[in-house]
Order: C-alpha cells, then sequence, then structure tokens
C-alpha cells in the first residue's frame, strides 16, 4: 500500500513518522507552518483554521474550512491542505509575495492587533470568498456594509458573515475584521485557488497507517469497513471527529485503531423519494444545507444553530447520533420528524426508528460492529415546524434545553403533533404526553397553555453549570407558547 501523504501548499509530503493520533494541527506546525494555532484546541476558536479541498455541492471542489486542531493528520491522507501561509502568490525573484485579497483586506481595515487569530480568520474568510454561489449585489468598493440593527448578516459582496461564526478574536474587535470581509471583491480568472475548483479533488484513498502499535485505518467500501469492525471491536469509529478530536486533546484518550468512515461512497449520498429523504451519515451538515436547499425547513432551521460552520464542514448526522449525547442538536430535530436510521454491518441492514434507538445516557440500540449509514425522514413533511435552541450564547454554544415541533394544523385543528426533546433526560426524548394533548384539539391559545403546563412535566430535567432543572423546566413551555404565538400572530396587510 502507498505511504500515507498529504499534500501542503501544493508540495507532498509523507505523514509518517508522525504517531497516529497528531493533529493536522501539530503536524503542520512540527514543519514550521505556525501560522496555524492552537488556541482552544476543541475547535472554538477558530485560531487553527485551513483550507481543504473537498468534493463541491456546485463545482467540483469546494475549498472547505476546518478545525485543524481536531482531524487526525491521517484522515487527510492523498488530500490538499492550503495554510494561510499558502493563500499569497509568491512574487517574482527578489520580490515579496503578492498577498491574497483578503489577507489584502484585513491589512489594510486594521483586522489584526496581537496576530494571534488573524490566520485562522483569513482561512475561514477564504473559504467563503472562493464559496461558488457567493454573489455580490452592491459594489463592496464604496465601502458600504449593511446598517447597524438592520439584521443582515450578509455583506455587499454576499460574504456570509456566519462562515467566521467559529472563530473568536480577543484583542482587535470585530467591526473591522466585518469590514474586511464585506470589503472583499470576487475571484479573478488568473486565482489558481478559484481555478482549482473546476478540477475533480482527490479521491478517497484506502489508508492504513500505522505507527507505534496504533493504526488509523480507512478502507475502502462499507462492505470493509464493517467486516474490519467485526474483527477490531475495540476500534474507535470517526468520521468529522469534531467529537473524537476533543477526547484526543483535552482528556488525552488514545485509540489502539481508529476507523475513518467520512469518505465511504455508501454513506455520503442523499436522494429525495416519492415517500422519504434518506441522508448519508457521513455527509457533513454543510453539505446537507447545501444540497437540500431548504427542503426541509426544520432541518434549514437547525443548520444555522449547530455550532459553527468551521464545525459544521466537518460533523455529521451520524457522528451527532452515534455519540448519544442527550444535549446534540440534531436528535431533537429528527425525532419531531420521525426519523428512522438505516444500521449496517456484516451480516446486512436494518431499520430503527429514532425514538426507538436511544435506550441509556450515551447508550443505544446499535450494536457492536454496526454503523449508522443513512438517516430516513419521511414524506410528507408536517407544515408548522420550529427548532428552538435555548443557550448561554446566540450561536457556537451547547444547548442548555432543545425543542423541536413538526406539527400538522388542519382547519384550526392539531391533526398530528410530533416535538422532540434534547437537554431534560438521559436520553433525547419524544415530549410523547405534550402530542397527545394537541392532537385533536383546536390550536387556540387555550390548548396552547393546557399542552405547555403538560410538557414542563415532561423529561427529568437537572441542574447543572447550563441551567437550572427549574429554568429547563420553564424553557419547555415557554417554548411551546412562542411557536403558537408565531403561527397565530396577524399578517401585516
Amino acid at each position: 500500500m502507498v505511504a500515507a501523504r498529504i499534500t501542503v501548499n501544493g508540495k507532498e509530503t509523507r505523514i509518517s513518522p508522525a504517531p497516529a493520533h497528531t493533529t493536522v494541527l501539530d503536524f503542520l506546525r512540527e514543519r514550521g507552518l505556525t501560522g496555524t494555532k492552537e488556541g482552544c484546541a476543541e475547535g472554538e476558536c477558530g485560531a487553527c483554521s485551513v483550507l481543504v479541498a473537498r468534493p463541491g455541492v456546485d463545482r467540483p471542489t469546494d475549498w472547505v474550512a476546518v478545525n485543524a486542531c481536531l482531524v487526525p493528520v491521517a484522515a487527510l491522507d492523498g488530500q490538499e491542505v492550503v495554510t494561510s501561509e499558502g493563500l499569497a502568490t509568491a512574487g517574482a525573484s527578489g520580490t515579496p509575495a503578492v498577498l491574497h485579497p483578503v489577507q489584502e483586506e484585513m491589512a489594510v481595515r486594521g483586522g489584526s492587533q496581537c496576530g494571534f487569530c488573524t490566520p485562522g480568520f483569513i482561512c475561514s474568510m477564504a473559504s467563503e470568498f472562493y464559496r461558488p454561489d457567493r454573489c455580490a449585489h452592491a459594489d463592496p468598493a464604496d465601502g458600504s456594509v449593511p446598517a447597524e440593527g438592520s439584521g443582515s448578516e450578509h455583506g455587499p459582496n454576499g460574504f456570509d458573515l456566519h462562515a467566521l461564526s467559529g472563530n473568536l478574536c480577543r484583542c482587535t474587535g470585530y467591526r473591522p475584521i466585518r469590514d474586511a470581509a464585506y470589503a472583499v471583491g470576487m475571484p479573478t480568472e488568473d486565482d489558481p485557488l478559484a481555478q482549482r475548483r473546476d478540477q475533480s479533488p482527490p479521491g478517497p484513498a484506502a489508508t492504513a497507517y500505522t505507527q507505534d502499535d496504533s493504526a488509523f485505518l480507512r478502507p475502502g467500501t462499507l462492505a470493509d469497513a464493517v467486516r474490519l469492525l467485526r474483527e477490531r471491536p475495540d476500534a474507535v469509529v470517526v468520521a468529522g471527529s469534531t467529537d473524537w478530536g476533543v477526547e484526543v486533546n483535552i482528556r488525552s484518550r488514545r485509540a489502539n485503531c481508529v476507523v475513518a468512515v467520512d469518505r465511504l461512497p455508501e454513506l455520503r449520498g442523499l436522494h429525495v423519494g416519492s415517500d422519504h429523504i434518506e441522508i448519508g451519515a457521513a455527509q457533513t451538515l454543510t453539505e446537507i444545507e447545501r444540497r437540500l436547499g431548504g427542503a426541509v425547513p426544520l432541518l434549514a432551521e437547525l443548520f444555522p444553530q449547530f455550532a459553527s460552520r468551521l464545525i459544521r464542514n466537518s460533523a455529521t448526522l451520524g457522528g451527532n447520533l452515534g455519540t448519544g449525547s442527550p444535549i446534540g442538536d440534531s436528535p431533537p430535530v429528527l425525532l419531531a420528524l420521525e426519523a428512522s436510521l438505516v444500521l449496517a454491518d456484516a451480516d446486512g441492514e436494518r431499520e430503527v426508528a429514532l425514538c426507538d434507538y436511544f435506550t441509556g445516557y450515551r447508550q443505544s440500540v446499535r450494536l457492536p460492529g454496526e454503523l449508522i449509514r443513512a438517516v430516513r425522514v419521511p414524506l410528507p413533511l408536517s407544515p408548522v415546524t420550529a427548532f428552538h435552541k435555548i443557550a448561554k450564547r446566540r450561536f457556537d454554544d451547547i444547548s442548555s434545553v432543545a425543542v423541536a415541533f413538526a406539527l400538522d394544523i388542519e382547519d384550526g385543528t392539531v391533526r398530528k403533533a410530533r416535538i422532540g426533546l434534547g437537554g431534560v433526560a438521559a436520553t433525547p426524548i419524544r415530549a410523547l404526553a405534550t402530542e397527545a394533548a394537541l392532537e385533536g384539539e383546536p390550536w387556540t391559545e387555550r390548548t396552547a397553555e393546557a399542552a405547555a403546563r403538560v410538557l414542563r412535566a415532561e423529561g427529568t430535567p437537572m441542574d447543572d453549570h447550563r441551567a437550572s432543572a427549574g429554568y429547563r423546566t420553564a424553557m419547555l413551555g415557554q417554548s411551546l407558547l412562542k411557536l403558537y404565538a408565531r403561527t397565530t400572530e396577524a399578517v401585516p396587510s
């Protein structure tokens, strides 16, 4: 088998002798690319952001920003990475390099003070700079930006400020960084990274990287993966590594065997049928968001509130469900959508309703050797939906309480109600008693208030550093009243 290699800023290099648990961040810094910084080591600050060439949604290749502190370098075997150092264009002999447009705007608009966070901001901004469907709706040269309080988070150049939601700056202040983001133009025709988007990214490399008795393995097919998991029941399965990477960095966990499933073709499909939508478990949340294009409104409401764009560029539904966390953001939404999971092992596949999947704290019916292959959402969708995430920060935070609603209301009567809850029990749960209290009743304030009292009693919320049990209980009831108010407020004439 070919030795594991990674292309960094156009130069191919062997991954060996890096230990199998080595992150992309450490690998780069050990080779002198110190623009990539370690700030938090858990994917919250973005100082480690780099660009990776990934299969595109609208073009053959997308330049995707990821947290280098979370991704094992072996996971990028055969792939291409660009760091902040690689964005500038080399000048002629004896002349300085030509700054990338993003770097230029950050410099001239005062977007950097101490400089620690700047390379990470620049890589995240560059990913948005190269987003294929970004288009200007005004001339950014005049320096115009959306008015304060306008609610807009897109610049006149089409730059989505949420692309920077996973990057933190502690000294510069965000205004000049925003100004720089809103001032960049569009890629020129001779921009090499823009041209690269029209070529296919490197294909998945079957990887068997072993160092110091630890192995990182990437099977080529689903059949190979489930066979390997049967042989290695001790293996840790990863996709985007947004959860496992934290375990490695913060808790110093190590695994004798890590099996990556993020590039398995069988886990990367998205099919819209007549009676259901099937979403591959290894597609990133960003890919799902862009490929669905709002076709599932409840998922469309979830995505912007799920961590940050940097995390969504790596995180998967399969990973979020596989960890079994009671505070994961996707389970309440998928419970409200009545989703089911397709589980695969060496003996075949089975389908399990998500409401029957969780059995205890971080426990499920998934058997050793089984993978989540896909998530199925039945059609048609309920027309009245909402996702309420209660957290201390508006974005990039862990839920204190998460509530998802999916209601069918016909002729003023609730015909069907599905409610998913997170953060109020040892597992994500359906609010079955509240659903029963709503179904068959008129959608009135009286019904909503009565059902809200039932909803407050659902689950077994606890006190912790994020919220008290009493607060969680209050938020459950309030979320239903908020939904009622939103669905019945007068439409302006």
